[in-house]
């Protein structure tokens, strides 16, 4: 594990051995998650790419522990963590890199690589999607969540059994106990300011409708990889996102659906994930 700087907050990442392949992959993760969770797929690809992960500002090891006025100042929506992410790329000499981030990791590659284009050259979003705004649906997911950011002590101590519950949670089948065991350390370590302000800044009304006109400017590949159980991010509003693209606008189909696989396709279909990760990139090579 190493650690940078980026705007004042020490960040903590990882990057493996150069390979012959230029483009340097990037794994971007999602809300209340941390970089630990891209290990399998990383591992089946290392020998073929250089991989880059890092814990997005305020999750898992990147955070300053207390916060702080100018912290809060750099905001949380996703145009501002591409922003570090453009910072870290610079401090490590990236100069050539695919972007794949899950979830909200999804919506802050496609900002990168809006903000990026001759340093982004294609993103992969994997249960990444949006671009329609229900009011309601999402007014109670913003409540619910940062209820649950709030509460989440009271969830440690009264609810037994905890890891558990986090192995089924928002999958087809449960994953293995050591990761239901790594949600609960991330969800009860990340700063409660960039997990709350995560949450509202990247699903507010004007940031919703703002994605599509997002992916329709990108000119680079972008592809969109679903989970046909995902129930947070239901393949249909994946494949909404990725009609704006040039590549569907084209005919060309740029969204896949993995079977037997809810919300997290990085732990559920690491293998069927990695392969396609791969055939992706060989494409546009």
């Amino acid at each position: 594990m190493s650690k940078i700087d980026i705007r004042g907050v020490v960040h903590k990442y990882e990057l493996t051995q150069a390979t012959p392949n230029a483009s340097v992959l990037v794994f971007l993760h999602g809300w209340l998650l941390s970089s630990s969770y891209w290990e399998s797929v990383v591992n089946q690809l290392s020998p073929h790419f250089q991989c880059l992960t890092y814990d997005l500002r305020g999750f898992g090891n990147s955070q300053s522990h207390h916060s702080s006025v100018e912290e809060d100042a750099l905001g949380y929506t996703p145009a501002a963590y591409a922003e570090d992410l453009g910072i870290l790329l610079d401090k490590l000499a990236l100069s050539s890199v695919w972007l794949v981030g899950h979830s909200l990791g999804g919506s802050i590659a496609l900002w990168a690589a809006a903000q990026f284009p001759q340093r982004v050259k294609g993103v992969i979003c994997v249960n990444s999607g949006g671009g329609i705004y229900i009011q309601k649906e999402f007014e109670r997911f913003r409540q619910a969540g940062a209820w649950m950011v709030r509460q989440r002590r009271w969830w440690w101590h009264y609810i037994p059994m905890l890891d558990l519950a986090f192995t089924r949670m928002n999958v087809v089948r449960p994953i293995a106990r050591k990761w239901g065991k790594q949600r609960i350390v991330d969800f009860l370590n990340a700063c409660p300011q960039a997990a709350v302000g995560a949450l509202l800044q990247s699903t507010t009304e004007g940031e919703v409708h703002r994605l599509p006109h997002l992916v329709s400017q990108l000119q680079q590949p972008a592809y969109f990889i679903a989970g046909q159980g995902d129930t947070v991010m239901e393949p249909k509003y994946v494949r909404h996102l990725a009609s704006f693209h040039p590549l569907f606008q084209n005919g060309k189909e740029n969204t896949i659906e993995l079977p037997d696989c809810g919300h997290l396709a990085m732990l559920e279909q690491s293998e069927l994930l990695a392969r396609e990760i791969r055939q992706i990139w060989q494409k546009h090579r």
